[in-house]
């Protein structure tokens, strides 16, 4: 009889002939999300197939059309089209509701911030995933891509909410801008959103990791506040908002030294000026930045009041 392991439910079903994999799931008790009812209208019950791919029957009409619109890779399957006659080994992609609206969002534009290139005081973010290459070592292409966008769409969400936006994706890192939109207070609303991030990192993102993959993977942030041409670059049909300048390349070296100092959270003293007897100041560090002279003053920040 065929069967089925689940991950990470870490449970194995014998499978009746002809039963579809979200059926089997669903009989065994595991809470297999399928937001159409199982109708292939949707591919929120898409599995990825670990081990025994050769042992899934090929897909059906149905699945193979989906899977054509989507771009979904040969190991990903619609768990409710998808039969086995072996035993195999898959997990569930989809395993709550953010996962349920990462699949399914599709993003606005957010490129009408500013009309033209204009030269503005703005606060600048940096993030970058500690710790992201030794993690990806043993996933397949598809978990790293779907990893990546969880994890961008958690720390975004943590961003809008503070008030800014993420205007350039940099491998497994990201810029995020305040003040573009001439909003008072950007520095505070970056170190906010940056909070915000940290905070979801431990509540959402590596519970979600550790129960998924079994490893997990932290997070540094630098934020500077400074003068920086702001505009629309790009293509005609490819404009996206982005900053320019040196204050840019200076948030970027604060996130680096992160690394250095032991921080999560680093600010620059400009950014320290604004914020000071709003937020907790942890390790202070004079450190060297690539690209300016002498040394320079930063801020570990590790929590901020609520006012």
């Amino acid at each position: 009889m065929p069967s089925i392991f689940y991950a990470p439910d870490q449970i194995r079903i014998d499978v009746e002939e002809r039963q579809t994999l979200l059926n089997a799931a669903l009989s065994a008790g595991i809470p297999h999300t399928h937001v159409c009812g199982g109708h292939a209208r949707c591919s929120t019950c898409r599995v990825i197939v670990v081990e025994g791919l050769d042992n899934v029957e090929p897909p059906n009409e149905v699945e193979r059309a989906l899977a054509e619109r989507l771009g979904l890779p040969r190991e990903v399957r619609i768990a409710c089209q998808a039969t086995v006659r072996g035993p195999v080994r898959v997990r569930r992609l989809v395993l709550d509701d953010d996962d349920v609206a990462l699949v399914g969002r599709m993003r606005a534009s957010k490129v009408d911030l500013t009309p033209v290139g204009e030269e503005i005081r703005v606060a600048i973010l940096f993030s970058d995933i500690r710790g992201f290459t030794p993690f990806t070592e043993a996933l397949l292409p598809y978990d790293v891509i779907h990893v990546l966008n969880r994890h961008f769409e958690a720390m975004g969400s943590a961003v809008a909410t503070a008030g800014g936006f993420i205007n350039n994706y940099m491998g497994d890192g990201f810029m995020a801008l305040f003040g573009v939109d001439g909003k008072p207070d950007a520095p505070m609303r970056a170190v906010r959103a940056a909070l915000g991030m940290l905070s979801a990192m431990q509540s959402k993102m590596t519970p979600y990791l550790r129960a998924t993959y079994g490893h997990v993977f932290d997070i540094g942030i630098g934020i500077h506040y400074g003068e920086a041409v702001v505009g629309p670059i790009g293509s005609f049909d490819r404009k996206a908002i982005t900053a320019i300048g040196d204050a840019v390349n200076f948030a970027s070296r604060i996130e680096s030294a992160t690394k250095d100092v032991g921080a999560r959270l680093l600010v620059s003293e400009a950014v320290h000026r604004e914020v000071a007897g709003r937020v907790t100041v942890g390790k202070t560090a004079r450190v060297s930045v690539k690209g300016k002279t002498g040394e320079h003053q930063l801020f570990e920040v590790t929590a901020a009041s609520e006012a």
